[in-house]
């Protein structure tokens, strides 16, 4: 059995749009929080502790763990804590390009495991307060990380996207695919 050991609803569509089989286990995990880390390094932890808490439960099974992050520059910017800090980080993309990392773990039956981290880059367009807070009003920034969604009004904020786009969606699912059939 293969285990998404995520509750994100766009890591499930993903995989479900691809016609993985998959169920969805979560355990809770202390996630790290070290801006001296490179990104793929505190995505790459985050990541293994998600898939490690279920694997232990699991061992028979293929588990999937995975982290996103939003950096800019150094900066990690991870899910926003309210509206105020969701428009504090849109203010700080907008008219930047900054990175989206997501490190994925796989853990195999017997305790092999398969991780990898891939990187996009994200353009915004130089915005206005009001355009910033018209974004918000017609999607839901706070369980996102960077307060963002490509995939939900995306043209309304970014100018362009460099790399795989489904990794800023939150799970770079070809790459997932190739590791999983290797």
């Amino acid at each position: 059995m293969l285990i998404l050991a995520s509750q994100s609803p766009r890591r499930k569509d993903l995989l479900a749009r691809e016609g993985v089989d998959f169920q969805v286990v979560v355990k809770e995990v202390e996630e790290v929080h070290d801006a001296s880390l490179l990104p793929e390094e505190l995505c790459a932890l985050n990541a293994a502790a998600k898939a490690a808490a279920v694997a232990r439960d699991y061992p028979q099974d293929v588990v999937i763990g995975a982290d996103t992050l939003v950096f800019l520059g150094r900066t990690p910017l991870g899910k926003p804590r309210d509206e105020q800090d969701a428009l504090r980080m849109l203010r700080e993309l907008q008219g930047h390009t900054h990175c989206v990392c997501t490190a994925v773990a796989v853990f195999m039956p017997g305790g092999e495991r398969r991780d990898f981290a891939e990187k996009s880059y994200v353009t915004f367009r130089s915005l206005t307060d009001a355009e910033l807070l018209d974004y918000m009003q017609q999607v839901h920034v706070l369980d996102k990380a960077g307060a963002y969604a490509v995939q939900e009004k995306g043209e309304l904020i970014i100018e362009k996207v460099e790399g795989d786009f489904d990794n800023v969606v939150g799970l770079p699912v070809t790459r997932l695919l190739q590791v999983l059939n290797a």
